[in-house]
């Protein structure tokens, strides 16, 4: 590809990433992704035929880069307790700089849940499951947590860390009452979620 079509390209997927964040899949028009890109319509649509298809291409972005940034979680170099710590220390710094992400990823959840597990379709969840039970099976057998558990242990995990970014209304009100800021409660909470499961999981 030309260096000319891929900054064009590269455009189009920074102006749709933030448009869908932004508006959702139903209410993001091609027009707004195009004037963001700083392109025309006609241009847009011969880089994607269809809003669709745009959306499809930069969910799959999305999903691929967080899937990169959190591939260290699978090495094997790496203690139990290492890697619950890299978990949430990354995952929240993440959504630290991409608060909109875990809103955007629950509406188009409810909106169009066959969508989500398409473009999921590729990814063996179970393989991820084994290879993370295989590489601390030692660990995880002292804590009387089998393969089968692995599903229950990780999404629980991912939860805590994703929960105060999907509820940020509730729990900001809830902390400004007791005089807490919402942004320091999340730097300590990298913290506090690591030892809370690693206590979880080893008591």
């Amino acid at each position: 590809m030309p260096d000319e079509e891929k900054l064009t390209e590269d455009r189009i997927f920074e102006a749709a990433t933030d448009v869908f964040l932004d508006k959702g899949m139903d209410g993001a028009r091609m027009q707004d992704i195009a004037t963001l890109a700083g392109i025309n319509k006609a241009l847009l649509h011969y880089y994607f035929r269809t809003k669709d298809q745009l959306f499809n291409a930069v969910f799959e972005m999305i999903a691929k880069e967080v899937f990169k940034k959190f591939a260290p979680v699978f090495d094997a170099n790496l203690t139990l307790e290492e890697k619950i710590r890299f978990f949430f220390k990354e995952h929240i710094g993440f959504l630290q700089s991409n608060p909109r992400l875990p809103g955007f990823i629950l509406n188009e959840v409810r909106r169009n849940p066959a969508r989500i597990k398409k473009l999921l379709r590729n990814v063996d969840f179970e393989k991820l499951w084994a290879t993370f039970y295989e590489q601390h099976k030692k660990e995880l057998q002292k804590y009387n947590l089998s393969e089968a558990a692995m599903p229950q242990v990780i999404i629980s995990i991912a939860s805590i860390s994703v929960f105060p970014f999907a509820a940020r209304g509730i729990i900001e009100g809830i902390l400004d009452k007791t005089g807490i800021d919402f942004e320091d409660f999340i730097e300590e909470r990298k913290e506090f979620a690591a030892e809370f499961v690693i206590k979880a999981i080893s008591t």
